[in-house]
């Protein structure tokens, strides 16, 4: 459960920011309570902005392929400062361009200046250097952007990882999105949240081609919240990767995919210890499918709803719910397409409309899709006891 005493975040986006350091934070605040607006110069609320997804593949630099499409909800020409308690600012290469932009300069400079916490990861110190914050601060990002940073007048400290994170001040910065857990962390801790019951164990359900969003926003939030949370995948061990779908929609009848993030698992399928778990969550994509015949996890998700622990499932991970038969009884939504599967098995649909509604009946939170993941999130900190409060 998340409550929070009307916190409010600005989040600056810009095309070809980094996918997931624009939607992991955005929906994990509001997953925790906190109010964020996204806003990027030149647009209004309603727009998208095109997301890039960074990988670092064995080359000399990152690679880069489309990622999903973000919508904003608001404007920023609209933009009211004193709103807002805290900023955020996503890597990727929207920086390069914000950095130059009067507007956004600021915008970031009036943060500064109130001494409210600023967030920004990656490459968004560039626009943290442009606007002359980081003058004598501690500050770290990706490796590439050290140089400027330090042309700049920063402390510069060069990231051990990727997951590295420092904080100066109000000031905090990471070097890529795998610091999410702590980066996210720190800017609720410097909003003045508090997280109780947050000692849990989350079990995720991995496979080949599991929706980009659909694991990595769920498991980094939960992971900020301070769970243990570990990713496991039929014939695969701890440190192998499982690719993952962009699924978007474009204009056409049906979702788009593309190539997302590797996803890195972090413990062994075989022997694992289920009943070491809290909780169990299930992403939805094209893994379900195949993952819905593996005698194994069918065996995992039995487990967990005859101990009646909390599990969750999103968008077409019901599919796997349906093959273990466990939904008979119950009220269940999931991805429109996956009506038929959960009505043959028993379950009472629950009509997805909006589509990032989600539905708890006794242990079990159900969604449609990626853009419910903050009631998702929220509905499973509920049953696990866990609290954000400010």
């Amino acid at each position: 459960m998340a409550q929070s005493k009307s916190k409010s975040v600005l989040l600056l986006c810009g095309d070809f920011m980094e996918d997931y350091e624009a939607m992991v934070p955005f929906q994990a605040l509001m997953a925790y309570g906190v109010s964020v607006d996204a806003v990027c110069p030149g647009k209004k609320a309603g727009d998208i902005c095109r997301t890039a997804i960074h990988e670092l593949l064995g080359h000399q630099t990152y690679s880069e392929s489309r990622g999903h499409n973000f919508a904003l909800n608001a404007t920023f020409d609209e933009i009211d400062f004193d709103k807002y308690d805290g900023l955020v600012i996503p890597g990727g290469r929207a920086p390069e361009y914000l950095a130059i932009n009067s507007s956004v300069q600021s915008l970031v400079r009036k943060f500064s200046e109130s001494g409210k916490p600023i967030a920004s990861v990656c490459h968004g110190q560039l626009i943290l250097a442009a606007a002359g914050l980081v003058r004598g601060r501690k500050c770290t990002a990706y490796s590439p952007v050290g140089p400027v940073l330090a042309a700049a007048g920063a402390s510069w400290i060069e990231p051990e990882s990727l997951a590295a994170c420092v904080i100066d001040g109000n000031l905090i910065t990471a070097a890529t999105y795998e610091s999410h857990p702590q980066y996210i962390q720190l800017f609720v801790k410097a909003l003045g949240g508090n997280v109780s019951g947050s000692d849990k164990r989350i079990l995720f359900l991995c496979g080949d081609y599991m929706e980009d969003y659909e694991i990595t926003v769920p498991f980094q939030s939960f992971q900020a919240l301070g769970c243990h949370v570990d990713g496991v995948c039929p014939n695969k061990k701890a440190g192998d990767t499982c690719p993952t779908a962009v699924h978007d929609f474009e204009g056409d009848q049906t979702y788009s995919e593309k190539p997302g993030h590797s996803f890195t698992l972090t413990a062994d399928f075989e022997g694992l210890d289920a009943s070491s778990y809290d909780a169990l969550v299930i992403p939805g994509g094209r893994a379900p499918e195949y993952l819905a015949l593996n005698p194994q996890v069918i065996a995992i998700v039995k487990e967990f709803m005859e101990a009646k622990k909390p599990v969750a499932s999103i968008c077409h991970g019901q599919q796997v719910l349906s093959a273990a038969g466990v939904l008979q009884g119950r009220k269940c939504t999931a991805y429109p397409a996956v009506k038929l599967n959960v009505e043959l098995s028993g379950a009472t649909w629950v009509e997805p409309d909006p589509i990032d509604r989600c539905f708890t009946d006794g242990n079990l939170v159900t969604g449609a899709a990626w853009p419910g993941h903050p009631q998702f999130i929220s509905q499973l900190m509920t049953l696990l006891g866990i609290q954000v409060t400010f």
